[in-house]
């Protein structure tokens, strides 16, 4: 009887042990969900583009055959938002003419010369939006103004929140605006009336935002 009752004993010390011991443990995970989300808005903020981790990328036809990419680097500027992922970020983007990278350097000479980008005169591609609707969980369709070889033309931007975080290393946010142009429309003809060089480009904005 004895030691049927340690035995008895025994158990109960060892259940309420392991009950303290998932209590505990329950607590601890309770705690890391409560602390504060990354997507708590506190009003709008300025976030600054980090240009290591961000390019514009672009895509053209080439003799009729090929889908020619490229890319820009060095991206500056920043955005406006609340970071709620529902209301509409405001964006100011300015990316050098002369980051134009095609893996050819005589063809990113050729490129930023009078025949296309034309940067002695134009250094710099701008782009600022002026609006924008929800078109889905973190998506917007927005509309901008860029600004290319002096001449500014309304576009049309698919602009997606790809994610957001603070890992340690400032609240990111990061973008991804999909957009085309016609070249020639803001003068920039070279290869168009030949066939040689598409006049339609597709352009892909990714862009990792950094809050100050």
């Amino acid at each position: 009887m004895r030691s049927n009752r340690r035995l008895s004993r025994s158990m109960l010390a060892l259940s309420t042990t392991a009950m303290l011991a998932m209590a505990l443990m329950a607590g601890g995970l309770a705690r890391q969900d409560d602390s504060p989300s990354p997507t708590t808005a506190d009003g709008p903020s300025t976030w600054t583009v980090d240009a290591v981790h961000s390019t514009v990328l672009f895509r053209v036809k080439h003799m009729k055959a090929g889908a020619f990419w490229g890319r820009f680097n060095d991206p500056s500027g920043e955005i406006s938002w609340d970071h709620t992922g529902q209301v509409c970020p405001k964006f100011d983007i300015s990316v050098p003419i002369s980051s134009v990278d095609s893996g050819n350097e005589k063809l990113d000479g050729h490129l930023r010369s009078m025949d296309f980008f034309n940067e002695p005169e134009h250094p710099n591609m701008v782009f600022k939006s002026t609006g924008c609707t929800p078109n889905g969980v973190n998506r917007w369709d927005m509309s901008g103004e860029l600004t290319l070889l002096g001449k500014t033309k309304p576009v049309k931007v698919d602009l997606e929140l790809v994610g957001q975080a603070d890992l340690g290393r400032g609240h990111r946010s990061g973008f991804e605006a999909k957009f085309t142009i016609k070249r020639s429309e803001f003068g920039m003809d070279w290869g168009v009336e030949r066939g040689s060089l598409g006049d339609t480009v597709q352009i892909i904005v990714s862009l990792e935002m950094v809050k100050q």
